[in-house]
């Protein structure tokens, strides 16, 4: 009669703590979701300024086919969040640094371009990815916070128990991109 009390018991915790890392998990993975909604969004900003850069700067084709190279390797990198781990996430996140990279490079090279910097279009498409950057920062934040929560849960006693019994394991985060520790050099 104990040992059925003791059973009971325990699956009755461990069927508590399943539920709540299910919900952590999946809150996790509605997270990582709209991380990939945000990237998308950018790389669909892309395709219309390069095309209005064209217009303006057609010697600068070296520049216009790193960005669009370096995009069209970032989009064809997905990952399912049931597959998501360090490996895939470094990935993900590498290919979308060579587009950040190359995006910074064509804003960079429009300095040169008074008529293209005035242009309503490109002022438009350029705010508009401003603040699709913002966004991507935005929820980077969330998924970082739900990936620690996720984390935290399936570490401590006694639910890391129950989170390897029924396979639990731990979420990626995202790392600094190289160099990153490093403050900019501003000349005057």
């Amino acid at each position: 009669m104990v040992c059925l009390a003791a059973l009971l018991g325990a699956s009755g915790l461990s069927s508590c703590n399943y539920n709540s890392l299910v919900d952590q998990q999946q809150s996790t993975m509605q997270a990582w979701a709209q991380v990939e909604n945000q990237y998308q969004r950018r790389a669909d900003l892309i395709p219309n300024l390069v095309n209005t850069v064209k217009g303006y700067a057609t010697h600068e084709s070296e520049t216009l086919e790193k960005v669009t190279l370096a995009r069209a390797k970032a989009t064809s990198i997905t990952i399912d969040a049931n597959d998501l781990n360090e490996e895939t996430l470094a990935k993900y996140q590498e290919a979308q640094s060579e587009l950040s990279s190359a995006l910074k490079s064509l804003l960079a090279v429009t300095e040169a371009y008074p008529d293209l910097k005035a242009n309503e279009n490109f002022m438009n498409l350029q705010t508009q990815l401003e603040g699709t950057e913002n966004r991507i920062a935005t929820e980077r934040m969330r998924y970082t916070e739900e990936v620690q929560k996720y984390n935290s849960s399936i570490k401590h006693f006694p639910t890391n128990i129950y989170a390897g019994w029924f396979g639990f394991k731990e979420m990626p985060q995202f790392k600094a991109d190289a160099g990153a520790s490093k403050a900019p050099e501003v000349k005057f």
